[in-house]
């Protein structure tokens, strides 16, 4: 079986987000494989370890290095990555440069975690397949597959939705699909002599024009500091009367 695996490297959760130039400054930060990606991988090696075949991942932007090494540790077999700077832009653009980018390979299955805890528009997967042709099923949580036959479950309002489709067919994946295996020291020995192809906008043969970006961010800014929490104290009849009189006097929501 043929699998593409996109993947994406993000800001380590715990990292402090500041803003420089209206910008959000990487200076010194760490980065990992987006969390969501890791369940994309592990599935894909699963898959692998039952039916055999190949597992490519493929990732977009300057700051991937680490982020591939831990997909080709964990088991996927080859890596490409896009580090064009002109491939830069909004959902729209990463779809169309990574929909370039899988035209260009064989696959059965594409996998992609369902968001990327950075900007979390959840968008990729969904545009990725409409540009592809083929169809998608979003934040599963179960997958069979039975020759041409796909069979995955997904969490919907408290209950489990089951939908068949076939292959090929793109799926993201969120927590409880699996538990994503830590990296061997023999996988990441092996991580380093698997092969890692660099390609351009050049050689997707797409053009600036196709995948110019359809929204522009004119303004970034860090939340307003949260004010201190009231503690009411006394007896039960006093707190209800201070924060009565602290709800209309200073909040002045009643």
């Amino acid at each position: 079986m043929k699998i593409l695996v996109f993947i994406k490297q993000t800001f380590d959760t715990e990292e402090k987000i500041t803003i420089d130039n209206g910008k959000i400054s990487d200076q010194g930060v760490t980065f990992i494989l987006n969390p969501y990606d890791e369940y994309a991988i592990e599935e894909a090696v699963v898959l692998k370890e039952t039916f055999g075949g190949e597992i490519t991942v493929i990732a977009m932007g300057h700051y991937t290095e680490e982020a591939i090494r831990t997909a080709l540790a964990m088991g996927a077999d080859k890596a490409i990555v896009i580090d064009d700077e002109t491939s830069e832009g909004d959902e729209f653009t990463v779809s169309k440069v990574l929909a370039a980018i899988a035209e260009k390979e064989t696959y059965e299955l594409i996998l992609c975690g369902c968001m990327s805890i950075d900007n979390g528009s959840a968008q990729i997967g969904a545009r990725l397949a409409e540009e592809l042709g083929i169809p998608h099923i979003l934040t599963i949580t179960k997958l069979l597959i039975d020759g041409n036959k796909v069979l995955v479950e997904k969490d919907a309002e408290g209950d489990t939705e089951i939908i068949e489709s076939h292959l090929p067919i793109l799926l993201t994946t969120q927590q409880g699909l699996n538990e994503p295996r830590y990296p061997s020291l023999p996988g990441l020995m092996k991580a380093k002599k698997k092969p890692i192809q660099h390609v351009s906008v050049n050689d997707l043969e797409i053009t600036l024009d196709q995948m110019k970006a359809k929204t522009i961010i004119t303004e970034q800014y860090l939340p307003n500091k949260k004010k201190a929490g009231k503690i009411l104290g006394g007896e039960l009849l006093q707190q209800v009367k201070e924060l009565t009189a602290f709800l209309q006097e200073e909040v002045k929501v009643i």
